[in-house]
């Protein structure tokens, strides 16, 4: 057994019983309330930040913030006030924040949604739906900021733009903000009389200080609930919303040429343009559509590289899929604890204008071009919350087919790679019991085109469907939800045949006694879902639940789904100090642990993990974590093969952050993992830097450093005249990437962003073995490792050959599997919102994908493949103007 497991699972369970002794949430905390006014017989205010129009007499000033961090339920360092007043079109809100020192007033300049420095935030929950809300944000400096807030206050998605206008300024008495928000940015409901939930927060810099007009304490269950009251909205008419954005773009793109390679001359020039558009259906919801969209604007995504299989999850970037996302989000196991797959979703927007599936059968001595996207030829949402409760989400897009250019001593042909493809999803939910609850359901569904034989892989149709549904009480300090998803692909019997046999399901595994290929099937179909049960008002917080995906479910043509065949229980306990203790400003524990069975009732993991993090008075961040997972059985490890005993294994972790408010600031990770007998080890490093020299330019570094030494990582699984041998060696890989920025703003409305990364990853294999046993307790008995005079290496072939038993024979052979994989990608950015909602870019994308000498190091291959290579340039203008009609 693991040294000091026994210790380490005492410790945790001691800790899990210490947190029971929790203390209660408090009482409930009276709303505030503000009365708002219309304009009547005045002019409406300039928006010039100077609070000195008539018209801002009409309203009284609220305010009496109240400090919320470090000193909970303090009165602040400086006070805030603001007004709030409305005619037909517009809302507008002037607020002051006094301060003392005005000359000290941070004002760090970024693009839209910095939220650096000195900044004041209002937010509407303009539907009262205590879920979503609207916030407006602007900085001292007068940067904007808007966020579309969901999940009570857990989500805010920055993607959101709407066109609104602020000016702010500063004086003797501190500074001071004007804004007009047009009510057609806005979503409320019919109702002659108006309530909607209103909150305003202000960032005293200086103290990271943060004060709240309607106080409500840091162990509540989110923030838009805990809102205050705007009253005085009367006789509001439903705002006609009719925006359209086109644009045009012109590209060059430079490379190295390749001689005898018709598609590859060194140069290619494009010139596209394409629309988008929203249109104001009622006061709650909307319309949006889009028509050749771009995106070359869009940072390219992290490098990346795994080497378990399973495929990578990216963030997604694009405007039009990112704005009001949280309506389509449907996670499966959507939990506090660690370990539940969080990712899979039954809509993962990537799917939409992915790279082609196919690639063309070219000949010898044949030359082919494809294209690296999908085009998207037209997609639509419609989406909302009306005012009763329902939220709406119908998104339908529509994919073009790909063809591949081949090219054969100057004659061309096309071959097909990527069919016509129709995406739909549709969400709905109902709010009710006084909008503590809600049910609700998704359907998706993916239909192709006419697919010929060389895309005979892919699904002809695939569906998923899902009932979801949240429950809370007692003030919401209490909470139960779940959910339930089906899925159903249809396609040929090789495309089926594939989805059984791919890593998320194994049906071929050796030992398994519930699941089997049918080659015969041309259809699949499968569950899953997530229960939990948890408490989210106090310091001591908790939520346990059951997720689980039977062997046939599939998510991946429009959804994410890393892996099936799993039922896991999980649990986490979390206890918050809120208020400052001897040299901490708060502090927070956590407890986490899941077990894992699959679906023919093999329990194959328990794990335990608890971490802490904390905030000093200085403002600097620390944090820890330890892990321990005591047992661990793959079934996927041998890709097919039988289930794999894997090594107990302790994980430990830790982090330091400096002061965020400081114009210099750093930071450090680092994580080890020790497999038992030394089966494995894993050292990860990372650093950052991040430096302002003046507010208008913001500097980071952020190197990484992974090395990997595994003595079981999979290589290939060979038949033989004996049977199967599950191929496994030795691994030491070195991983480096270094990310850098450099962001300049001239103003608000003016920036240049440059973003690079160089990635080097470099594995070498030795010490090759098959797996004999896979499940004996000694883990030196799971494998069989060749010795020197079984198996030899030809350099010239860069091949293995192996002779078991040393007979003088060759068994079979197999690729050297050493590798090295370098990427360098960069993005460098103009961006200039010449008027609101228009935007013109100039860019320039720079990228090197290589494989390099696994014998070099990581040094000598970013010189060899990166510093002595052509790259790839991209240089486009992009123009767009947002017509609002």
């Amino acid at each position: 057994m693991f040294h000091g497991k026994k210790t380490f699972v005492f410790l945790i369970v001691t800790c899990c019983g210490c947190l029971l002794h929790g203390q209660d949430p408090g009482a409930n905390i009276p709303k505030k309330v503000y009365t708002t006014v219309p304009l009547g017989t005045f002019s409406p205010p300039d928006i010039d930040g100077i609070l000195e129009d008539s018209s801002w007499e009409a309203a009284e000033w609220g305010g009496n913030f109240t400090q919320r961090e470090p000193i909970e339920n303090a009165p602040p360092t400086e006070q805030t006030q603001f007004k709030i007043i409305y005619d037909d079109k517009n809302l507008y809100v002037a607020i002051r924040c006094f301060d003392a020192e005005p000359d000290n007033i941070v004002k760090r300049l970024s693009r839209r949604d910095g939220f650096e420095g000195d900044r004041v935030t209002i937010m509407f929950d303009s539907n009262l739906d205590l879920q979503t809300a609207f916030a407006f944000t602007i900085t001292a400096a007068g940067v904007k900021g808007d966020e579309f807030v969901t999940q009570n206050g857990n989500a805010w998605d920055e993607s959101w733009n709407p066109i609104w206008y602020v000016k702010t300024a500063t004086d003797s008495k501190g500074w001071t903000a004007e804004m007009r928000i047009p009510f057609s940015q806005l979503r409320f409901g019919k109702n002659r009389e108006q309530l909607w939930g209103l909150q305003l927060s202000r960032m005293y810099f200086r103290n990271n200080e943060r004060s709240e007009w309607q106080f409500f304490p840091r162990n509540a269950p989110g923030w838009i609930s805990e809102t205050g009251k705007l009253l005085g909205l009367t006789g509001l008419k439903q705002q006609k919303q009719f925006e359209i954005q086109p644009y045009v773009v012109s590209s060059l793109e430079t490379y190295e040429e390749e001689k005898g390679n018709p598609f590859m001359d060194g140069r290619d020039t494009k010139l596209n343009g394409g629309i988008d558009g929203k249109v104001g259906i009622t006061n709650d919801l909307t319309l949006d559509f889009t028509a050749n969209p771009d995106f070359g604007q869009v940072e390219a995504d992290p490098s990346a590289i795994a080497l378990d299989g399973f495929q990578i999850f990216f963030d997604e970037q694009r405007p039009f899929f990112v704005e009001n996302k949280n309506i389509f989000d449907y996670r499966i196991s959507n939990t506090i604890a660690g370990n539940t797959e969080g990712t899979d979703n039954l809509f993962y927007s990537r799917r939409i204008g992915r790279s082609p599936h196919g690639s063309p059968d070219t000949a010898a001595g044949e030359y082919a071009e494809q294209p690296e996207n999908t085009t998207i030829l037209g997609a639509a949402k419609f989406s909302g919350k009306t005012r009763n409760g329902w939220s709406i989400g119908v998104l339908e897009s529509v994919t073009s087919r790909e063809y591949a250019k081949i090219s054969n001593n100057g004659e061309r042909r096309e071959q097909l790679i990527e069919p016509l493809t129709n995406y739909f999803v549709g969400r709905l939910q109902k709010d009710f019991n006084e909008r503590n609850s809600f049910i609700g359901g998704i359907f998706t569904a993916t239909n192709r085109g006419d697919l010929p034989d060389n895309l005979d892989f892919l699904h002809q149709s695939a569906y998923s469907g899902g009932l979801d549904f949240k429950h809370q009480w007692k003030n919401r300090t209490w909470y139960t939800a779940g959910n339930l998803i089906m899925s159903a692909v249809s396609g040929s019997k090789e495309a089926i045949r594939r989805t059984q046999e791919d890593i998320a399901r194994l049906y071929q595994r050796v030992d398994a006694t519930y699941t089997e290929v049918d080659t015969t099937r041309t259809s699949l179909a499968g569950h899953g879902g997530n229960v939990q049960f948890g408490k989210a008002r106090g310091n001591l917080n908790f939520e346990s639940g059951v997720t689980w995906r039977s062997p046939g479910l599939e998510l991946n043509d429009v959804g994410f789904l890393r892996r099936a065949d799993y039922i896991t229980h999980y649990a986490w306990a979390g206890y918050k100090i809120t208020k400052p203790f001897a040299v901490f400003r708060k502090a927070q524990i956590n407890y986490n642990h899941w077990s894992s069975w699959d679906f023919g009732g093999d329990h194959n993991e328990l794990t335990f993990n608890t971490n802490n993090n904390a905030q000093f008075k200085n403002n600097w961040y620390i944090g820890t974590s330890i892990t321990a997972r005591i047992k661990q059985y793959s079934n996927t490890a041998l890709r097919g093969g039988p289930k794999l005993r894997l090594p107990d294994e302790v994980a430990y972790s830790a982090f330091v952050d400096s002061d965020e408010r400081k114009k210099l600031r750093y930071g450090f990770e680092v994580a080890f993992t020790d497999g038992e007998d030394k089966a494995y080890r894993i050292d990860e490093y990372g650093i950052y830097f991040i430096y302002r020299p003046i507010n208008a330019i913001k500097l980071s570094l952020e190197p990484s450093y992974k090395i990997n030494k595994d003595k079981l990582q999979f290589v290939k699984n060979i038949q033989t005249g004996s049977g199967v041998r599950y191929l496994n060696a030795e691994i030491d890989q070195k991983t480096l990437s270094m990310s850098f920025r450099l962001n300049y703003t001239i103003n608000p409305n003016l920036t240049i962003e440059y973003w690079g990364q160089p990635f080097i990853s470099r594995g070498r294999y030795s010490d090759f073995k098959h797996v004999t046993n896979p499940q004996a307790s000694n883990f030196e008995d799971r494998f069989y490792s060749f010795s020197d005079d079984e198996i030899r290496y030809d350099e010239e072939s860069q091949t293995y050959f192996v002779d078991e038993g040393h007979t003088g024979a060759t068994d079979y052979s197999f690729k050297d599997p050493d590798f090295s994989f370098v990427q360098f990608r960069s993005n460098l950015v103009l961006r200039w919102e010449y008027i609101p909602g228009s935007e013109l870019y100039l860019v320039w994308s720079q990228g090197i994908t290589q494989s390099g000498n696994p014998r070099d190091n990581l040094l000598a291959a970013l010189d060899r493949n990166i510093l002595g290579t052509q790259p790839r340039n991209i240089f486009l203008i992009k123009a767009t103007y947002r017509f609002v009609l």
